[in-house]
């Protein structure tokens, strides 16, 4: 099976968890058969590189560092979950501080050592800001950064699919606006079910507006959700979407992108 491409994706925060499973989805998408993984932690990333290597993965070069200047020379994408994550109690919004100084920060490298770099993703939260501040300090254009725009839309997506008992793929246009946290809104008007518009089905037996108010809540609180039933945040579906948003970026099959939170597709 080809590669979408051999130009080079460095996966930032890859020792995480989110990073990790970045790394292993890219290469089992095949989407590069250049990945570097960068961390400021080495000991864990030798680690999940050696791992990565010992999945037998064929014609993909591993490279990692903890090397800034080493890890961008050269990449064309770049996807980063490189920023803290958010624990029990915490709202998305409490990472902004901190979080916001790494986006500057990763704005600036971009713009140091890979000016030409083709598109970013960023993963950490609150995404919207972390995204906007990359952007800002990186100098490149708003269509080359996008943050994780697609995981509050497949959040309403499944609760829909749960709710009605049909398979995932009959809930069509799913879309979520605004921010990728609290103040995030959840609209019905562009989605179906099974060919049926959710807004003419929103108010009758079939979904009482009760039972949909307490759904747009269950989707606002996805991320908390899980970290009550995990003990920590979300990190496999993050990294599948925002894999999934570098292949379309590379020019595989165009990717389902939701309108809302902050996504920058030309």
């Amino acid at each position: 099976m080809k590669f979408l491409t051999d130009e080079k994706l460095v996966i930032v925060g890859a020792a995480g968890m989110i990073g990790s499973n970045m790394a292993q989805t890219a290469a089992m998408m095949r989407l590069t058969s250049n990945i570097c993984l960068f961390d400021t932690y080495a000991p864990g990333l030798e680690g999940v590189v050696e791992e990565l290597r010992h999945c037998g993965f064929s014609g993909i070069n591993f490279t990692y560092t903890s090397d800034v200047a080493e890890a961008f020379n050269g990449a064309k994408y770049i996807v980063s979950s490189g920023g803290a994550a958010r624990k029990a109690g915490m709202t998305r919004e409490d990472l902004l501080r901190g979080n916001s100084e790494i986006a500057e920060q990763l704005g600036k490298d971009i713009k140091a050592y890979c000016p030409d770099v083709r598109h970013v993703v960023v993963v950490f939260n609150p995404a919207d800001i972390t995204g906007l501040v990359t952007l800002i300090y990186s100098g490149l254009k708003p269509s080359q950064v996008s943050t994780l725009a697609a995981l509050d839309s497949t959040r309403l997506r499944s609760e829909l699919a749960q709710y009605f008992r049909i398979p995932a793929d009959e809930i069509v246009n799913s879309r979520t606006y605004g921010g990728h946290g609290e103040q995030m809104a959840v609209f019905a008007s562009t989605t179906t079910v099974a060919g049926q518009p959710l807004s003419d089905i929103i108010g009758t037996q079939a979904l009482p507006e009760k039972e949909w108010e307490q759904m747009k809540q269950r989707v606002i609180q996805g991320g908390k959700n899980i970290i009550e039933l995990r003990g920590r945040s979300s990190f496999q579906s993050p990294a599948y979407l925002s894999i999934e948003m570098v292949a379309a970026a590379m020019g595989g099959k165009p990717f389902p992108w939701p309108v809302g939170t902050y996504v920058n597709n030309g």
